[in-house]
Order: structure tokens, then C-alpha cells, then sequence
């Protein structure tokens, strides 16, 4: 209990000093294409966008590797068998719906509509939430069905449907984070959703090892661990689009969706979470075929995967 008290005490402090504005990392800084060094403008803003795409597989990775260590081959497998495959996929879709929003609110913020940002940008956020909440419920709903389609083994079967489970009560701060990093993103900040990715990653890796070598909760405790870490990037995200007066302000407390903005999200948005899913779609089926090897298998066919990744 004192290491779960260390953790969030840490934490708890590092919020405070983000809302008193005194961590300097978290100071806005817009990146502007259109003065300056073009390609210096275009390099600063891709480099976080590209780590970030590194510490999103992190997540995965993470749990993959304490529970191989500390609980065994079968929580391995479970972690990062079949769930790995799905989680990919979701990931990959949300990603590509969050572009929809992003794409929306940069036209509307480089033509100094700020009116429309701001519809944007509490669309966006909102139907962040109902989706997410969607998501929720139909994985916690149909985990059991989709584990058995994918011909995961008996002996792990118990473990992978936990661990989705607990998984997709995370669903809405991933939704969160990742829509609100698209908005910041279109603003020209592609740098506080690294840091807050970066937070959500420590996060991530320091409750799994209290958690598993701890407290012993294994595949439980890595994907409580995940939703824990899920919550800190979303809440750093809110705090950033909440509390700032600013042209992509979003009031939390008015939930409300502009159906024409938000049908322009999904035009965009939707065919690529598709597209980016598709891949991840395909490797349930590679995924499918390992599994009916069973569970040294998969084991082994996760600890590539984590590497290859």
C-alpha cells in the first residue's frame, strides 16, 4: 500500500503545479507554417506527432512485458494475443476519427472563424464521449463472443476476457485524448499531447509494477493499470481544452453535437479510421491461425510481435 501512495502522490502533485500553470513543458506554444523557416516550422511539428506515435504502442507493450515477466506465458497470451490485435484496431480507428476533427477545426481556425472552432471543437469533444461510451458498452457486451471467434485457447480464454473487459472502461478518456490531441494538433500544438501521452505512459508502467510484483492482481492489475494511465490523458486533456479561454474553449458541462459539423467530421474522419483499421483487421485472421497452436504459441508469436512493433 505505501508504493500505491507514493505513485499518486507524485502525480497528484504534478496536476497541482500543471493548474497552477508552473510546469513550463505545458506552456502553449503554436507552431506557425506560415512565418518563419518553413521546414524547421514542419520538422518541430512532426517530431512530436512521431514520438507520439511510439509511446502509443507503448501501452500494450507495457503490460505485455510485466505480466511475461511476473505472472507467466499465459498472461502474456492473454495480453498480448488476441487482445493486442483488437486493441491495435481500435486504436487505429479512433486515431483515424479524431483526424475528421482536426481537419474541421484547422480550416475553421486558419480562415479566423473562430465561431465555428469553438461549434467544432464541443462537437467533436462531445461525440468523443458518446462514442466512447458506445464502445464501452458493446466491448464489455460482446468480449466473450469476439475472443471466441478468434479461436483463443481455453486455458487463456478467462484471462483475455478480463483483461478486454477491464480494457474497454477506458474507452472514453481514450476517446477524450485522443480528440482533443487532433484539436490541439489544428491549432498548431503538436507538443502538450506528447507530454501528456508521455505522463499517461509513465503512468502506465509505474501502476503495472505496483499492481503485478505488488499487489499480485496480474492480468487484472495491468489492465487497471492501462484504464488508470487512459484517465491521466484524458483529464490533462480536459484540464488544457477547459480551462483556457481560447478560441478552442470546450465547456465540459453542455454535451451538445452540431449535426452538420459533425457529419463533416465523420466524412473525413470515418473512411480514414477505416482505412487505418484495415491492417489490424487483417491480422485478426494471422492472429485467428496462431491461436489454434495454442497457448506456447501465441506466447511466443506476442513476444515477436512486441519487438517487431
Amino acid at each position: 500500500m505505501r508504493y500505491l501512495f507514493i505513485t499518486f502522490s507524485i502525480f497528484s502533485d504534478i496536476l497541482f503545479y500543471i493548474a497552477k500553470g508552473e510546469l513550463r513543458m505545458f506552456k502553449q506554444r503554436q507552431t506557425d507554417m506560415l512565418n518563419g523557416v518553413i521546414w524547421k516550422e514542419i520538422l518541430l511539428f512532426f517530431i512530436p506527432i512521431m514520438f507520439g506515435s511510439i509511446f502509443q504502442q507503448l501501452y500494450n507493450t507495457a503490460d505485455a512485458m510485466v505480466v511475461g515477466n511476473y505472472v507467466g506465458k499465459e498472461a502474456l497470451a492473454a495480453v498480448g494475443g488476441s487482445t493486442g490485435v483488437v486493441i491495435g484496431l481500435l486504436v487505429n480507428l479512433i486515431v483515424g476519427l479524431s483526424s475528421g476533427a482536426t481537419v474541421v477545426i484547422a480550416q475553421a481556425y486558419g480562415s479566423n472563424n473562430y465561431s465555428s472552432v469553438k461549434k467544432a471543437v464541443q462537437t467533436a469533444m462531445s461525440s468523443s464521449v458518446y462514442i466512447g461510451a458506445i464502445f464501452t458498452v458493446i466491448g464489455i457486451i460482446f468480449t466473450p463472443w469476439a475472443m471466441n471467434m478468434l479461436n483463443v485457447p481455453a486455458d487463456i480464454m478467462d484471462y483475455s476476457v478480463l483483461y478486454m473487459r477491464i480494457f474497454m472502461l477506458g474507452m472514453i478518456p481514450t476517446m477524450i485524448y485522443n480528440t482533443g490531441a487532433g484539436i490541439l494538433r489544428a491549432v498548431g500544438d503538436s507538443k502538450r499531447p506528447l507530454y501528456f501521452l508521455v505522463a499517461a505512459c509513465i503512468t502506465n508502467i509505474v501502476l503495472d509494477v505496483v499492481f503485478v510484483v505488488f499487489f499480485h492482481w496480474d492480468v487484472a492489475g495491468v489492465a487497471i493499470a492501462t484504464v488508470l494511465s487512459q484517465v491521466v490523458s484524458g483529464v490533462l486533456t480536459l484540464y488544457i481544452l477547459s480551462a483556457e479561454d481560447s478560441a478552442y474553449y470546450f465547456d465540459i458541462r453542455n454535451l451538445h453535437c452540431d449535426m452538420h459539423i459533425l457529419k463533416q467530421i465523420l466524412v473525413i474522419g470515418l473512411p480514414n479510421g477505416i482505412q487505418g483499421a484495415l491492417y489490424s483487421f487483417a491480422n485478426l485472421f494471422i492472429q485467428a491461425t496462431v491461436n489454434g497452436y495454442g497457448t506456447n504459441t501465441v506466447a511466443a508469436y506476442t513476444a515477436f510481435g512486441k519487438i517487431d512493433a
